[in-house]
């Protein structure tokens, strides 16, 4: 028989995506991952992630059907959300999400790094450059420090 801090905890592993640990990066992009394959429409946002936004892009109207199959087209303009497939609708709909799951799963101080992206994978790429260079800088003073000691002479 559970307890109600179970319950709630088990609730928040599914309704709130895991929370960067800045010492393990690795685990947490796997965790994020598999938390977003989790969720509906999963796999566009992995792709979100991974690939970038959905591009919209342009396109142009048929105005009328001409003598023998031509088309005569209006002025290309920029597709909007009426505009897509339903595939691509939820393409659309997977790049907000992914971007409200990686923000959610990273602590305060990261977001005001990077809090002026607004695509999930220009988030994702920077959150990982911060970790890794922040990684790269222990590593340094890690060897530095060593490198310096002196031996003791007993």
């Amino acid at each position: 028989m559970s307890n109600m801090s179970e319950d709630i905890q088990y609730a928040g592993f599914d309704t709130r995506p895991p929370m960067l640990d800045r010492t393990d990066f690795e685990s947490w992009q796997q965790r994020i991952r598999l938390y977003c394959l989790g969720k509906d429409n999963g796999e566009n946002i992995m792709k979100s992630i991974t690939e970038g936004p959905f591009q919209i892009g342009t396109m142009r109207d048929t105005l009328i059907e001409g003598g023998e199959g031509a088309l005569h087209l209006g002025p290309v303009r920029a597709r909007v959300f009426a505009d897509l497939s339903a595939e691509q609708k939820d393409r659309y709909k997977a790049d907000i999400r992914a971007t409200n799951i990686v923000l959610q799963g990273i602590p305060k101080d990261i977001y005001s790094l990077i809090n002026h992206y607004t695509d999930a994978k220009d988030i994702w790429d920077n959150v990982k450059m911060i970790l890794e260079d922040s990684e790269l800088i222990k590593d340094i003073t890690t060897k530095e420090f060593s490198s310096n000691a002196k031996p003791i002479l007993l």
